[in-house]
């Protein structure tokens, strides 16, 4: 492949809204594990909520993914490829994108959870600011305002 069409296909797999109109992969190989990737999306995307033991699941396939992507874009980067391969590189690519993109717009498995969080650290941030205007920043952590 020369210089230039690697650089063409590298500006598609990066371009913004590359994944407008693609489709996740039936089946990919992640890892040297082939995964049904298509119906592992759906199943995740048709759920209102999802169950801690599964989000771990998830979690796991996200990373999983990213690091094959990140592999993937590597090679059409760097190896001596034909212009065929770049093609295909570039479209398993783009297919991760967009299973990583519905992935990742999965909303919160515990939203009370996740408010309570939110609320703490808000308190955190008040606490703090408060210590510094007041000049007790250097006192104990239990001190009192």
């Amino acid at each position: 492949m020369k210089g230039y069409e690697r650089k063409q296909l590298l500006e598609r797999v990066e371009r913004e809204g590359a994944t407008v109109g693609a489709a996740i992969p039936e089946t990919i190989t992640v890892q040297g594990e082939d995964i049904n990737l298509r119906e592992f999306v759906f199943e995740i995307k048709r759920r209102e909520t999802i169950p801690p033991g599964e989000r771990d699941q998830v979690d796991r396939a996200k990373s999983n993914l990213r690091r094959e992507r990140l592999q993937r874009r590597q090679r059409l980067e760097n190896e001596d490829i034909s212009r065929e391969e770049g093609e295909r590189l570039v479209e398993s690519i783009i297919g991760i994108d967009r299973a990583l993109n519905a992935l990742e717009s999965l909303g919160p498995t515990d939203l009370e959870a996740e408010e309570r969080a939110k609320d703490t650290a808000d308190m955190k941030r008040w606490m703090s600011f408060l210590k510094k205007a007041l000049g007790h920043e250097n006192a104990g952590k239990r001190s009192r305002l």
